[in-house]
């Protein structure tokens, strides 16, 4: 999971706070970090203080595997930023690790027209100054 896809645009970055960083920098060590509850081991994304299923405070940061499979898609032709070339592929991941355990992300590396559902994809990361934004590529 330590692959890195390269950076050639400037993009637009979340805005860093406690909850999420470790999300959003955890590609700097080949790692895909996502909260997980240490009472009912429950994953969750996006990060939040405390566990939706049993209200325990404060879910711990996990590497999970970057390994899921595309869930939704759809094929960016609208170039809404000077910055990012067109076509691109926005889609929703479901990571391996829980049934619902969602990401919304890029997918690169593949030419868009062959994405689709359900396609195995597996996680790399584009750095871009503190960030390292999580994007997928198809699976071999």
């Amino acid at each position: 999971m330590n692959l890195q896809a390269s950076a050639p645009f400037e993009r637009m970055l979340p805005a860093l706070n406690d909850l999420n960083r470790p999300f959003w920098t955890g590609g700097k060590d080949g790692q895909l970090l996502i909260c997980r509850c240490t009472a009912c081991e429950r994953w969750i994304h996006p990060p939040q203080p405390i566990c939706p299923v049993c209200l325990q405070w404060h879910p711990v940061p996990t590497p999970i595997s970057g390994a899921g499979r595309i869930l939704s898609f759809t094929v960016n032709h609208q170039p809404w930023h000077p910055n990012l070339p067109v076509p691109y592929v926005i889609a929703v991941v479901e990571l391996q690790e829980q049934p619902d355990l969602r990401v919304m992300t890029n997918i690169i590396g593949c030419d868009p027209q062959q994405v689709a559902i359900g396609q195995a994809v597996q996680v790399c990361f584009e750095q871009h100054d503190d960030v390292w934004l999580p994007l997928f590529r198809t699976a071999p």
